[in-house]
């Protein structure tokens, strides 16, 4: 049984070298051990869950050393959670709390500020907000509550002198927004009593008071050690300090500086201790991003002065030497002490065992930092962990060490929004909130929990998606489900969608609005539809399955209604506030931890990853309800007091034995900028840090790992030549200027027979083939209707046809206006040439003849017969017109060679017989004459237009189908990639042809 040495409170602090947990255990065991109780007599207050099981890992680290066979570990209790209800109240029996009230569920407050922010802003005459900027706002304001709340605000502070003086001097958004939350906190307030419940986090406070009182007036029998705690909340500081009084009490500080020089420690700031009575708490010149800053604020609440403080009496089985804690210690000085700088002894710089190491992007970092993990397993029980802000980093971190088996898992946990269950839902919610697109479609449907009970069942449903998928593959379609049941009855899977389509009806169709529970209920059993039990199974969906009973619990009790387009980013949001955490089975010897998780944690190598400014330090986020000025006016500390969280955790860190500091130049949104304490730690290094603090060896190793490959020699131009079997393929109308410009575009598609895959869901603005296709159809549909109808317009019948197909109505919206103006103009222009014996024959049909053995075929927009007899050919272009220069270049075929086939009587099965064709007309959507609509000819009509002259326009193109065929489909002529560098081809097939590593390579006329 301990013994108080001194008088007064009995206050440690552990120094960053000795390590935390280890050090404070092998120091509790001997002191407070009893022969049969061993430790079970001890309580230990510590500040987290995650911090008592590092402790017990500590406890079980400290008997295998010691050769013991086992141990009663003390009860410890997390003090720091806001769910301290259940842990203090049971564990500290028979401390009691029955006339506490009790505390309100969060779901609850939340959904319920929600309701009151939307008739306040009302009442107050604001337009009212979104459903889901209601919430998030209403999520902000809960926080804020709580911030106010741990400080032991309440509502009245805010019209205190000092607030309304700062008040007065803020913009009047800031005005509005402090007046919209004191009148949702009084009636928040006003609520709370009439249930006889308050918030959390007042319920900690009490309980905090509680305890302090009964232990204060009779101090418990067995020793009670707070470790580690260093909120500097009001409440627990009055209890730190009630522990530390008690005659076998402690409260040990995690690297509290006992170095520091007086000056410094003054330099800090005020600290919650005013220099005059009814005088500022905090000063605008405090410190607050200092790692010591909170501890001082801490000591001045708990009423301890610095100089009461002792140093521990043990240190941890994986201790540093103690000059590093002197070279920590210079290293965070405060600005005007950091002076002292220049007259540093080299011992006092010291840090041994500390290496920087930098690489180019965030995906090498991670790559790095895998290797110097396997490179430390090599050591026997050496235990490593990788401590970083940056949770990104850590999942490729677990993803790279997966290759060799290592199984890391991100303590920290992912948010419950990407994990697989998380996926699932969300998917649901996209589609019940924005209709079935054939992306989201997609993907939910090719989650890996739909038909995952049965392999086979999986496989064929999976067949039957990639049908359905490679049909939506183009233009996005119309909204609804008729148009997908089409796509899907194009490819050829029916009876796939038709089961397919019973999964997602029930999302298909929702009111504008509806009540929470209600959608949480119908997502839910869609979720259960689409993946039976697999939805509520392992921890994403144990975790997914409480978040959606406790809020559709409290949405159902408070009516809680919502727009059903907010549906899917509020249900986004909240799945992003749960945090999945791995279950047991990782590496022994390998952690991965964010900053919350890694305090108290130890390790022999410590890798501090993602020091970039953004990721450690995070940027510090302003309250989005109190402006800084009243926050100082209440007595709060500043958002930037966080920074000096981070500072005190990389510190921390930072006493471990062996450890890498490790920044990436580039992360996945651009270039970074290192973290203001790694630029101290190189300055405080100076010209040591290229010697001995550099880490070579991974960044060297890491290019030889899988990136560096023996040299490719250089890729040649492509220029196949397949076997005359081959090549004997058919020409199409549209092809033979790809032939003569670009053979390999005609070898990859005729020969190969290869494809471009759309996207799903294309634009719609940026493919002309959709335009094309729909103007294409509604003049073909028109000129057959005339036949029965000849006064049929021209303009409502394609106002009918876009509604009849349900175009996109973003592109309806956007393009229809000008395809009817135009469209109207080509209604005049035919009517003109009637007038002139000139008569509609066909359209959209389709001919071929054989040219020199080769079937040649197309397809013509409109035939007409001229009052002469011959025939005039005419091209619908929502595109690009081809110039005539590009015609007389072979490089635009297409009219000509329809020409020769109607000469040969190639449409004869169409019922046109042969005749010759004498004009040739392009009618584009182009604008001309201050309206939409124009039509040119190919050909050279006059002097001053360039181009062929009638007499040799079919010449021209019968001579240049003769020689494609001649080199390409009968000879042998390679099919060379980019034969003439003047075609305006398509670039569908640069990258088959591997465009860019060659092109650089020509020059003039170099063929290779």
């Amino acid at each position: 049984m301990a013994e108080r040495r001194t008088p007064g409170p009995l206050v440690y602090s552990i120094a960053a070298h000795r390590g935390f947990a280890d050090a404070l255990v092998a120091g509790l065991v001997p002191r407070y051990r009893e022969e049969g109780f061993g430790l079970a007599r001890l309580t230990l207050l510590v500040p987290s869950s995650r911090a008592a099981r590092t402790l017990a890992e500590a406890f079980i680290r400290h008997a295998g050393e010691s050769g013991e066979g086992g141990l009663l570990m003390p009860r410890m209790i997390a003090v720091g959670d806001l769910d301290l209800d259940e842990k203090l109240g049971a564990a500290l029996d028979p401390l009691g709390a029955a006339d506490i009230p009790p505390a309100c569920d969060p779901v609850r407050r939340w959904l319920t500020l929600d309701r009151l922010i939307a008739e306040e802003r009302a009442a107050e005459g604001m337009a009212p907000l979104p459903g889901r900027a209601r919430l998030n706002l209403a999520r902000e304001m809960a926080r804020t509550i709580d911030r106010l709340l741990v400080e032991e605000k309440a509502v009245a502070d805010l019209l205190g002198e000092a607030v309304l003086d700062s008040v007065a001097g803020l913009a009047e958004h800031w005005k509005r927004q402090v007046r919209l939350f004191a009148r949702v906190n009084v009636r928040w307030q006003a609520e709370l009593e009439a249930m006889g419940q308050v918030d959390a986090a007042t319920r900690r406070n009490l309980l905090f008071d509680r305890a302090a009182r009964r232990w204060k007036a009779s101090p418990p029998p067995h020793p009670i050690v707070a470790a580690g705690v260093t909120s500097a909340s009001p409440a627990l500081a009055r209890l730190l300090r009630v522990i530390a009084d008690l005659p076998e009490g402690a409260v040990v500080l995690p690297d509290l500086d006992l170095a520091m020089a007086e000056d410094a420690w003054e330099e800090l700031g005020l600290a919650g201790a005013s220099t005059e009575p009814g005088g500022p708490v905090f000063g605008a010149g405090d410190a607050l991003t200092h790692p010591q800053y909170h501890l001082k604020l801490l000591l001045n609440r708990m009423g301890v002065n610095r100089a009461e403080v002792q140093q521990w009496h043990r240190r941890g089985i994986a201790a540093a030497d103690p000059a590093r804690a002197r070279a920590i210690s210079a290293l965070f000085l405060p600005p005007q002490a950091s002076r002292s700088w220049s007259t540093l002894e080299a011992k006092e710089r010291r840090l041994d065992g500390v290496r920087l190491m930098a690489s180019a992007t965030i995906e090498e970092e991670a790559q790095a930092i895998a290797m110097l993990v396997r490179q430390a397993l090599e050591q026997p029980a050496k235990r490593i962990a990788v401590v970083t802000a940056d949770r990104g980093l850590a999942r490729r971190v677990a993803q790279h060490c997966e290759r060799w088996n290592i199984a890391a898992d991100d303590s920290a946990g992912r948010p419950l929004a990407l994990t697989a269950a998380g996926r699932l839902f969300g998917l649901l919610a996209e589609i019940a909130a924005d209709g079935p697109d054939p992306a989201r479609l997609v993907a939910a449907f090719g989650h890996p929990a739909v038909r995952g009970w049965d392999g086979d069942a999986r496989r064929e449903w999976l067949k039957g998606l990639r049908a359905f998928d490679r049909a939506l593959r183009g233009p996005a379609l119309a909204p609804g489900l008729e148009p997908l049941r089409k796509a899907a009855l194009k490819a050829g899977v029916a009876r796939w969608w038709e089961e397919a389509e019973a999964l997602v009806a029930p999302l298909a169709d929702w009111p504008r609005e509806i009540a929470l529970a209600e959608a949480l209920t119908r997502l839910a059993a869609a979720a259960e539809a689409f993946a039976r039990g697999a939805i509520w199974e392992r921890e994403d969906g144990r975790a997914l399955g409480q978040m959606v009973e406790d809020l559709r619990g409290t949405a159902e009790a408070l009516g809680t209604r919502i727009e059903t387009a907010d549906l899917a980013g509020v249900l986004r949001d909240a799945m992003e506030a749960v945090a999945v955490r791995p279950g047991y089975g990782g590496h022994p010897r390998v952690a991965i931890y964010g900053l919350l998780e890694a305090r108290m944690a130890r390790a022999d190598l410590v890798i501090c990853g993602g020091l970039n400014e953004g990721s450690w330090p995070q940027p510090p986020g302003a309250d989005a309800l109190l402006a800084p000025a009243i926050l100082r006016a209440l007595g709060i500390p500043g958002a930037e007091f966080r920074i000096g969280l981070a500072a005190h955790d990389l510190a921390g860190a930072m006493g471990a034995p062996s450890v890498v500091l490790s920044r990436a130049a580039r992360d996945a949104e651009g270039p970074t900028l290192p973290s203001r304490f790694l630029l101290r730690v190189e300055a405080l290094l100076g010209e040591d840090l290229d010697k001995e603090h550099r880490e070579r060896a991974i960044p060297h190793l890491l290019p030889h790992l899988d990136r560096l490959r023996p040299p490719a020699p250089p890729y040649p131009r492509p220029a196949p030549d397949p076997p005359p079997a081959l090549r004997d393929v058919p020409i199409r109308v549209t092809a033979l200027d790809r032939l003569l410009g670009d053979p390999y575009q005609f070898y990859a598609q005729a020969i190969l027979g290869l494809r471009k895959l759309d996207p799903l869901a294309n634009d719609p603005f940026s493919d002309p083939a959709l335009r094309g296709t729909l103007v294409h159809d509604i003049l073909d549909k028109w000129h057959r209707a005339r036949r029965d109808d000849p006064a049929l317009a021209l303009a409502p019948f394609a106002a009918a046809h876009f509604a009849a197909e349900r175009v996109h109505p973003l592109f309806r919206a956007l393009w229809q206006p000008r395809l009817i103006a135009a469209l109207e103009r080509f209604e005049a222009w035919i009517a003109e040439n009637a007038a002139e014996g000139r008569e509609v024959l066909a359209t959209e049909i389709t001919g071929e003849m054989t040219f020199e053995g080769v079937r040649v075929m197309g397809r013509a927009d409109r035939i007409d017969r001229r009052a002469d007899g011959t025939l005039a050919i005419v091209d619908y272009k929502t595109g690009r017109v081809p110039s005539k220069d590009e015609v007389e270049a072979g490089f635009a075929l297409q009219l000509g060679l329809l020409g020769l086939i109607a000469r040969a009587g190639g449409f004869a099965a169409e019922g046109l017989p042969a005749a010759a064709a004498s004009a040739f007309e392009y009618w584009s959507f182009g604008k001309k004459d201050g309206g939409f609509g124009k039509r040119q000819s190919p050909m050279k009509l006059s002097s001053r237009e360039k181009g062929l002259p009638p007499e040799e326009f079919l010449p021209h193109h019968a001579e240049r189908l003769a020689f494609a065929i001649r080199e390409y489909i009968r000879g042998r002529t390679p099919f060379r990639a980019r034969e003439n560098p003047d075609y305006k081809g398509y670039t569908d097939y640069d990258q088959l042809m591997r465009l860019e590593e060659w092109l650089v390579r020509m020059t003039g006329k170099d063929t290779a």
